[in-house]
């Protein structure tokens, strides 16, 4: 779950929705529709790996109070997902969906991108909203955001580490797992960046991108709960087989949130 200036995203990539059943990732979405203020937004990862699993756990979302619902691109038969396939695929996805439709390329969790022309060729469907990529080639971002400029389509940066910088080539959010732990700072930094405040953007950006790294693509889920209980929320034990930090990987995680000035 991850905490954003308009709203939430449930069962994102650190949601370890891949370890949940079905009925567990539907139940974690109605507590939180029930909980959270209905002024503010709830995206809901919705992704599986078929077609048919995905447009029926899509309906089911929407059933439990999501907003709009998070894709993930199918990456078990990757060699397999070529531009064809994956236009079928959420286009299928996005034709069924009662709530808007927001694509997500996560190339380090799936070994697969989201190529470009399947990105321009998505966004002129009616109900996909736009695009989460967490994939951090800011040149692809901005080229993104060049592309479908005359559609009214969305690119979020999916992480922390390199949020002012898509910001300046055009995207219009963030979806970061770091916003668990340092929720008002990302909020701060994306205000300083519609701001224009480029030079106290920049000196924040900076000192977020050793605790981003070291909660994501370093030290991953496990490092995020840790965090995540240091700094006064419930992070909670990670589902087998993902595994507790060593006592060396927590000191390493404590270095880059507290050579930062963080802890």
């Amino acid at each position: 779950m991850y905490l954003a200036s308009t709203g939430l995203v449930v069962q994102g990539s650190n949601g370890e929705y891949p370890y949940l059943t079905e009925e567990e990732r539907v139940e974690v979405v109605t507590m939180v529709r029930r909980s959270l203020p209905k002024e503010k937004l709830l995206i809901a990862g919705s992704g599986c790996e078929s077609t048919r699993a995905t447009v029926q756990l899509t309906e089911r979302m929407a059933a439990g109070g999501a907003d709009a619902v998070l894709v993930v691109t199918p990456s078990f038969y990757r060699g397999k997902m070529s531009s064809r396939a994956l236009i079928h695929h959420f286009t299928k996805v996005a034709d069924s969906s009662p709530v808007p439709v927001v694509l997500y390329s996560v190339p380090a969790n799936t070994g697969l991108e989201l190529p470009l022309d399947a990105v321009v060729e998505l966004c002129q469907h009616p109900n996909i909203l736009g695009l989460k990529d967490s994939g951090g080639d800011i040149t692809r971002i901005g080229l993104i955001v060049h592309k479908t400029k005359r559609q009214d389509f969305q690119v979020l940066a999916g992480s922390a580490g390199f949020l002012m910088a898509a910001y300046c080539v055009g995207a219009v959010g963030g979806v970061c797992a770091l916003a668990n732990v340092l929720g008002p700072e990302l909020c701060e930094l994306e205000r300083l960046c519609k701001s224009g405040c480029w030079e106290e953007a920049r000196l924040l950006q900076q000192r977020l991108i050793e605790p981003n790294a070291a909660v994501t693509r370093t030290l991953g889920v496990p490092a995020l709960k840790q965090a995540m209980e240091w700094f006064g929320f419930n992070g909670g034990p990670c589902r087998s087989p993902l595994q507790p930090l060593t006592e060396a990987e927590t000191e390493q995680l404590r270095r880059g949130f507290s050579t930062n000035g963080w802890l």
